[in-house]
């Protein structure tokens, strides 16, 4: 008589736990990491060990695996708990404490836990409302100077799919504590923090143009002085893509139209201009072609760029890019005419002296 042999692997192959059983025990084993500092070495290692583990089947309830597509309810169920039980605030506060390894992938569960729908609701988005110091926590990361900044920016950048949540940030101190950031030694924490950054100032289109209106004095001051100014190349580069980015936005009109009717605005780019990188000056043509292109551009512009015509037509008919771009070569065309044919304005006599003496910055090539 045949007799089946049995799969060893299945028969000691652990109990799977629901979803809801999952967030339980990685609560659990995120509340001993927390607390028990002094516990034994090996029974930290232990409850470390159960915790990647935990968070390896969270991770494939959420994202599925090879075998099968993530199943909705089970999804819906973790999301439920996870926000319930207020795991999420002590993932982020039991991060610093974890490896690599575990740090990404609980960065990937959050990531695709922001987004879940639990009955047409987006519970994360409930949760931050009720739970916003957490932004603090995080965008305050920053200051750390490890590769934990780079996880909770990470993080950050979820949160602030959100509106409300962005929103929040904006109307926060934390705006000015980002041109610090982005000026931080440590390259991969600045360069995540201008990422960060980035994404704040161009996601949510109504809510940032709203923003520019109601800060635009020390908001482009703070822009000016601290990152089109700064001496370093790649601060200086980002901010000046970003600033065509949010100008050339048609959300943003009002902003623009106000940024290039300001002579120290254009006398900063035209500076720009004069940089040795081609990159810098590339973007910075894309932003100072609106200052020309202006129709009610102020006196006090119109004759600053009559007394430069000659050094600023030299320069555009010498500056050329390594590929061929018919717009750029069409844009560069059109602010050489229309500086070609201004005349000299009436101005205020305290405004044009001003002008003479920052026209000795302008443009010498």
């Amino acid at each position: 008589m045949m007799t089946k042999k049995l799969n060893m692997k299945t028969l000691f192959k652990p109990k799977t736990r629901m979803p809801i059983e999952l967030v339980k025990h990685m609560h659990e084993l995120l509340i001993f990491i927390d607390q028990n500092t002094d516990a034994r070495e090996q029974k930290r290692k232990e409850k470390m060990e159960e915790l990647t583990k935990a968070i390896l089947e969270i991770r494939t309830v959420v994202y599925g695996d090879d075998d099968s597509e993530p199943n909705k309810d089970s999804c819906a169920q973790l999301t439920r708990e996870f926000f319930r039980e207020d795991t999420f605030r002590l993932l982020i506060v039991c991060l610093s404490k974890l490896n690599l390894g575990d740090r990404q992938n609980a960065t990937h569960v959050i990531a695709n836990l922001q987004r879940q729908k639990v009955q047409s609701r987006i519970i994360a988005l409930e949760y931050l409302e009720n739970n916003i110091d957490i932004m603090d926590i995080l965008i305050k990361g920053y200051e750390d100077n490890s590769d934990i900044a780079l996880s909770y920016g990470a993080i950050t950048r979820e949160c602030i799919r959100h509106q409300n949540i962005a929103r929040y940030v904006l109307e926060s101190d934390h705006v000015k504590e980002f041109f610090y950031y982005i000026q931080t030694p440590n390259f991969d924490v600045a360069s995540d923090a201008a990422t960060t950054f980035k994404e704040l100032m161009t996601r949510h289109k109504s809510t940032v143009a709203e923003f520019l209106s109601k800060n635009y004095e020390w908001f482009f001051h703070e822009y000016n002085s601290q990152l089109l100014e700064s001496p370093n190349y790649i601060t200086k580069r980002q901010a000046i893509k970003l600033l065509g980015d949010m100008l050339l936005d048609r959300t943003n009109s009002d902003v623009m139209v106000r940024y290039v009717c300001s002579l120290h605005n254009m006398i900063i780019l035209m500076n720009l201009l004069r940089d040795p990188k081609k990159t810098i000056k590339l973007e910075t043509f894309q932003v100072f072609k609106l200052f020309v292109a202006n129709q009610n551009k102020p006196p006090e512009i119109v004759n600053v760029l009559v007394k430069n015509r000659t050094k600023l037509i030299r320069f555009l008919n010498d500056f050329t890019i390594e590929k061929e771009d018919k717009q750029f070569e069409a844009n560069k065309a059109q602010v050489i005419n229309e500086i070609s044919v201004l005349k000299l304005k009436p101005s205020n006599p305290k405004m044009s002296s001003v002008c003479s003496f920052r026209t000795n910055c302008a443009i010498q090539c």
